[in-house]
C-alpha cells in the first residue's frame, strides 16, 4: 500500500453545557489511532473545528506513568504535542489531499462537531471522492449532518456504532449532552450496533468505519487501515 495521508479532526469545545462541566478531546482516542497510523507508514495531519490548541478532557489525562501507553508516548512526543497545540481550522482544509478522515471522540465533539457546516461539507466531499470516513466513541457526532451523493444522511442504511445510550447514562452525562448519540444515529436510519457497555467494538461498512467507545480506538484504527488497503 502506498503511503496514506490521514486527517484527524478533533473538537474545539472545552465545556459541556456550562463552565462547570469541562470537556474536550478524549486523549487516548487520538493517541492510539495516531500511532497506529504512523507505525503503518501513514502521514498524519491534526486539525480541529476552530483551529489552535485542542482542549483535552481533564479526565482523560493522569500523571505520567498512569496513562495508557499511547497517551504517555504522545505527551513525550514533542512534534505531536506541538501539532496538537497549533491545529489548523477545519474550514481551511483541502480534503482532496487526504485518503482518510478520522474523528476522535470526547464529549466536546457533541458540542461543536454537529454544528460545523464546514465539517459536514468536508466529510461529504471526502465520501463522494471515495475516501475512508471514520470516527470513534462520540466522534460519530460529526457524521449526523453529513449527506451522501444522493442527499441522504451518510449513515442511513449503513452499519454504524458510537457511544451507546446506556454508556452515556452510566457516566452520568445523559442529561448534559445535546442529544444521545445512539438515538440520533438510529433516527437518521443508521443500522446501529454495539457490544456490552465499555467493551471494544467497531464496524466497517465499506469505507465508513466507526467505533463504540474509548476501548474501541485501536480496533477502529485497525479497520481504517484495512479499509485503506482495500480501496
Amino acid at each position: 500500500m502506498a503511503q496514506s495521508n490521514i486527517l484527524m479532526i478533533t473538537t474545539s469545545a472545552a465545556t459541556l453545557r456550562g463552565p462547570d462541566k469541562p470537556t474536550g478531546l478524549w486523549f487516548e482516542e487520538l493517541a492510539s489511532p495516531y500511532y497506529a497510523f504512523v507505525e503503518a507508514g501513514a502521514s498524519v495531519t491534526l486539525a480541529s473545528i476552530a483551529g489552535g490548541p485542542v482542549p483535552i478532557d481533564p479526565r482523560s489525562v493522569k500523571p505520567k506513568g498512569e496513562n495508557e501507553a499511547s497517551v504517555d508516548r504522545f505527551l513525550d512526543d514533542a512534534a505531536a504535542s506541538c501539532a496538537l497545540a497549533a491545529t489548523p481550522a477545519v474550514a481551511g482544509i483541502d480534503v482532496t489531499a487526504y485518503d482518510a478522515v478520522f474523528l476522535p471522540g470526547g464529549h466536546g465533539t457533541m458540542v461543536d462537531l454537529p454544528e460545523s457546516a464546514e465539517l459536514a461539507a468536508l466529510l461529504g466531499t471526502a465520501w463522494a471522492e471515495g475516501k475512508v470516513v471514520a470516527a470513534v466513541c462520540h466522534g460519530p457526532a460529526g457524521l449526523v449532518n453529513v449527506k451522501d451523493q444522493a442527499g441522504a444522511p451518510l449513515v442511513k442504511g449503513r452499519r454504524v456504532t458510537g457511544f451507546s445510550d446506556s454508556e452515556e447514562r452510566a457516566v452520568g452525562l445523559d442529561a448534559s449532552v445535546p442529544f444521545l448519540l445512539e438515538t440520533r444515529l438510529r433516527e437518521l436510519g443508521g443500522l446501529y450496533d454495539s457490544a456490552a457497555d465499555f467493551h471494544p467494538f467497531a464496524v466497517a461498512d465499506g469505507r465508513l468505519v466507526t467505533g463504540q467507545n474509548p476501548a474501541s480506538s485501536a480496533l477502529t484504527a485497525k479497520l481504517v487501515l484495512e479499509a485503506l488497503a482495500g480501496r
